[in-house]
């Protein structure tokens, strides 16, 4: 999976862990795709606080789901409702 979309996940679990400038930071730089500068730039903040604080929650966010696991949870819940939706199908299907 790419890491970008993988960190993406992470932070819909996770995001509301950190504080509101590194919320502010990644959402710009994640989901608004905004350079380093231009984040730097706006908050009035040098470009390597920016990329610090992005590098911060970036790690933070691997190291919670590697001892969390929310997000592969959800992953393993989610095959099951398929795998159960198909059984399902399967069964119905039969007695038809």
């Amino acid at each position: 999976m790419d890491k970008k979309i993988y960190l993406n996940n992470l932070y819909d679990y996770y995001g509301c862990l950190f504080t509101e400038k590194q919320q502010e930071y990644f959402e710009n730089y994640y989901f608004e795709d905004l350079s380093l500068s231009e984040i730097a730039e706006n908050n009035g903040v040098s470009r390597n606080a920016v990329h610090g604080q992005i590098k911060i929650v970036e790690e933070k966010l691997l190291f919670y789901e590697e001892k969390l696991k929310l997000y592969e949870k959800a992953q393993k819940i989610r095959t099951l409702i398929q795998d159960l939706e198909n059984e399902t199908k399967n069964k119905i299907e039969e007695l038809i």
